[in-house]
């Protein structure tokens, strides 16, 4: 069996899912996504945990121009094919209490939109890896046009512009590598053997990283995100936050710095910047957030910005080579939980939302009285999102702020602000709506049931089993990461 089977089955099942109508639509979506489920179950099972690529594909597409149908699984993009396939399905459940008008369409557009994710994540070829980029945008741009809140065209069309504008910098850069290349392909594999010198990894560095930066985001390039996580549909932010993003952080790790290191030597600590302003600026700005679906929002901007700061933590000043398996450990670890814990925290706030009918922190309170079990689930996502020893999202910054240490005692100091300020507002948004006294819109609020208990009860059970016990994660990607910075040192020193 083949990576090939998870990407086209949810195209077979989107195409499959338009001929359903309402009810019987989210309900073969579903099966179709944990079917998928079920697949990256057996690939797990079946992996062996070394630094080669497994259950690969590899096929003629355009040959003429060196272009093949190229994929494979390692360790490093094994936990994000099992961030996809876990959180999909969850994502589906979440939506079984909303009514949506052409249902058919709509889950078809999310099947849809996981296979693009998973071509980005599995990709080992540059053009293939260029498609399921730009495949994965157009399902999400529909989702939040057709089914977003009033501002939808609007901000729906600064997203695509963002997004579209940041690919077609990254296109240039995958074309100028594959002239470079002696076999004229867009394998990862020749592009990683390059050599290219400082100045044309420089343009190769800004090519990818424009790209990569809007998509995470990172400030500047993050004005697209909290407007479109606020006015699409509940389903399409989480989709966007919990996975979507990830895919600038997975171009990082795979793509720019291994092919550019010395790009990365010459522009990597303005990126570390820029990352670690984005920690301190989204904070700020989520303190004065008075709707809750925006505050998490801003919120996602700060945990992003972590996990980007601790993958430029690459070289010292001297020209050192520090970039430690510390450091990409826990880019890919947090890059797990944070869809975990994001996809959880709104969702909360869809229920609250979809039964008060508002999201102002000021007209809410007392919940915690009359939805016990909402507010239990509630306050576990909350405390894995602020890092609380033996939840899952306190392992992940732990080694972030380890790798940024090593780089500089003082950008981990302002890098661990996100810890501090986010337990500061995260609290202070979880008193807001769960404590106090109920009031005239929070009295009849009633507790999660069916479909709701169900995803808020593997999302909390995740955060607490992780942060027990993260090795087996950890230990999947182990070997891979050894291989990556093995090859990425050796890329650097064979050329500086």
């Amino acid at each position: 069996m083949t990576v090939s089977i998870l990407i086209f089955l949810p195209v077979i099942a989107a195409l499959v899912v338009l001929f359903f109508k309402n009810e019987t639509a989210k309900y073969a979506a579903l099966t179709f996504a944990l079917a998928e489920l079920a697949v990256t179950g057996y690939f797990v099972s079946k992996f062996v945990p070394n630094a080669q690529q497994q259950f690969t594909v590899l096929a003629p597409w355009i040959p003429r121009v060196g272009i093949y149908f190229n994929a494979g699984i390692d360790g490093i993009s094994l936990i994000m094919v099992i961030l996809t396939t876990l959180l999909v399905p969850l994502i589906i459940l979440s939506t079984f209490k909303h009514e949506h008008k052409k249902a058919s369409v709509f889950y078809a557009l999310i099947l849809f939109m996981q296979a693009g994710l998973l071509v980005v994540f599995t990709a080992l070829d540059g053009f293939l890896f260029y498609v399921g980029w730009e495949v994965a945008l157009i399902p999400i741009y529909f989702i939040s046009a057709l089914w977003g809140g009033e501002n939808r065209i609007k901000v729906t069309i600064k997203f695509f512009i963002y997004t579209f504008a940041g690919s077609l910098f990254m296109l240039l850069g995958l074309i100028y590598l594959h002239t470079q290349d002696p076999s004229s392909t867009y394998d990862l594999a020749h592009f990683y053997d390059l050599h290219l010198d400082a100045h044309h990894q420089s343009w190769i560095f800004w090519a990818f990283f424009l790209a990569f930066a809007i998509k995470m985001p990172i400030f500047p390039f993050h004005t697209w995100q909290p407007d479109t996580y606020t006015e699409a549909p509940s389903a399409g932010t989480m989709l966007l936050s919990g996975i979507m993003l990830k895919m600038g952080i997975f171009g990082v790790i795979r793509w720019l710095i291994p092919i550019a290191p010395l790009g990365v030597k010459e522009w990597g600590l303005t990126a570390l910047t820029l990352s670690v302003i984005g920690i301190v600026y989204a904070s700020i700005i989520a303190f004065k957030q008075k709707d809750g679906k925006r505050l998490v929002a801003y919120s996602s901007i700060a945990h992003v910005g972590l996990i980007a700061a601790a993958l430029f933590t690459f070289v010292k000043a001297d020209g050192t080579f520090i970039w430690s398996i510390k450091s990409l450990q826990g880019a890919l670890i947090q890059m797990l939980n944070h869809g975990i814990n994001v996809v959880g925290l709104f969702f909360i706030w869809d229920i609250i939302s979809r039964r008060v009918k508002t999201r102002e922190l000021s007209q809410l309170g007392g919940i915690a009285k009359v939805a016990p079990k909402f507010a239990i689930a509630f306050l576990i996502i909350t405390l894995g999102t602020v890092a609380l020893p033996l939840t899952n999202g306190f392992i992940g910054e732990f080694l972030l702020l380890n790798g940024i240490f090593q780089f500089n005692i003082w950008y981990a100091a302002i890098a661990g602000l996100t810890m501090i300020f986010g337990a500061v507002y995260m609290l202070r948004m979880y008193k807001a709506v769960m404590q106090g006294q109920p009031n005239e819109l929070t009295s009849t609020f009633s507790d999660i049931s069916g479909s709701e208990t169900l995803v808020l009860g593997i999302i909390c059970a995740l955060i607490i089993a992780i942060g027990i016990y993260p090795q087996p994660i950890l230990y999947l990607s182990d070997a891979a990461v050894n291989n990556l910075i093995n090859t990425v040192q050796s890329n650097f020193t064979s050329v500086k």
